[in-house]
């Protein structure tokens, strides 16, 4: 009987090494993200990176059914069973998640590692906004020639995949951390299930695959997938893949990419100004191309449709999830992004 109990104390075991590990960021920098992670998503990626479907997918669905199957075999049994099996269960999940993937947590910030500062002034992101505009303008003017037609990205999903390799090859160049080796990127079995949860795609920590939704608006896709890229080689901040894959579409050559970069970014500045000066933000939303808007329109009647009470329901179940692991912003660390981008920018110029 005492052997029901092991596993469970393993799991508060692991829940205080890492608030201990939270103190050494220097250290999971060194012998996890940039040593063992490095090993273990290599070897993951290039056995099931030539795979055309998601095993991740599989084992998360074999999981569900499992579970279901389990509680209703279980039914029955003591509440103390159930719950102890349960802690177990829970455990072992717990300790691979975080050997395979989620130590990244607890590396150190990207703020420290490229030497850029964490805030900004209204003022910052007024002339940031203002910047970004011109840019994503041209870029939707260059594809369109046309100021009121919105983008529409004529490439097949397969082929974005095997594009985004470009950027990722351009960026590295310039910062070799962020290199990118051995893809493994998949159209998300449950492409319908997440788009009603909200979610763009998601990084399997157990399989490094990294999932797409596929039935995102196509001319954001190229960002989306640079996003979860960017978790596979090593970084969990929301904000920091955010950042990353910004500048793995900006450094591809293709125009679409760029574009998917710009425009993905400009909303998040847009939306950020008018929380913080919406008399600011009305001055600069007539400086848009009509086309940019009518792609804003799209994406958001793309997401009216499946508003329900499940997307709602994850969007709290994934905000409790972040705060517990060292991103204290919570859902809102995404938009965190456009901190890295204004610093990152104050002295450079957007290409």
């Amino acid at each position: 009987m005492k052997r029901n109990y092991l596993l469970p104390l393993f799991l508060i075991f692991q829940i205080l090494f890492l608030r201990i590990l939270a103190l050494f960021p220097e250290t999971v920098e060194h012998y996890y993200s940039n040593g063992l992670y490095g090993y273990v998503s290599h070897f993951s990626r290039r056995i099931l990176g030539c795979l055309p479907f998601s095993v991740g997918d599989i084992i998360y669905g074999i999981l569900i059914v499992y579970c279901i199957y389990w509680f209703y075999k279980k039914r029955k049994q003591h509440w103390k069973y159930k719950f102890w099996s349960a802690m177990s269960f829970l455990s072992v999940f717990y300790f691979l998640f975080h050997l395979l993937w989620a130590y990244n947590y607890y590396r150190v910030p990207l703020f420290e590692k490229m030497n850029i500062e964490r805030d900004y002034t209204n003022e910052d992101l007024y002339a940031f906004t203002k910047k970004i505009i011109i840019k994503t303008n041209e870029i939707q003017y260059q594809i369109t020639h046309d100021k009121n037609q919105k983008v529409s990205n004529p490439y097949s999903l397969d082929s974005i995949f095997t594009m985004t390799q470009n950027g990722y090859d351009n960026l590295a160049n310039q910062y070799p951390f962020f290199k990118y080796e051995i893809p493994s990127r998949k159209k998300s079995i449950f492409s319908l299930p997440l788009t009603y949860m909200g979610f763009g795609g998601y990084l399997n920590p157990f399989t490094n695959e990294s999932q797409v939704n596929y039935k995102l608006p196509k001319y954001g896709f190229p960002n989306v997938v640079c996003h979860e890229m960017a978790h596979q080689i090593g970084y969990a901040s929301e904000s920091e893949c955010n950042f990353i894959g910004f500048l793995a579409c900006i450094k591809n050559k293709d125009l679409y990419f760029q574009y998917a970069a710009y425009a993905t970014a400009l909303r998040y500045c847009l939306e950020n100004l008018i929380m913080k000066d919406e008399t600011k933000f009305k001055q600069l939303k007539p400086l848009l191309n009509k086309g940019i808007l009518k792609n804003f329109k799209e994406s958001e009647f793309f997401w009216e449709q499946y508003d329900t009470f499940i997307d709602k329901g994850f969007y709290l179940f994934y905000d409790q999830f972040l705060k517990s692991n060292q991103q204290k912003d919570g859902i809102e660390s995404y938009s965190k992004f456009v901190n890295l981008l204004i610093n990152y920018y104050k002295e450079k110029d957007l290409k």
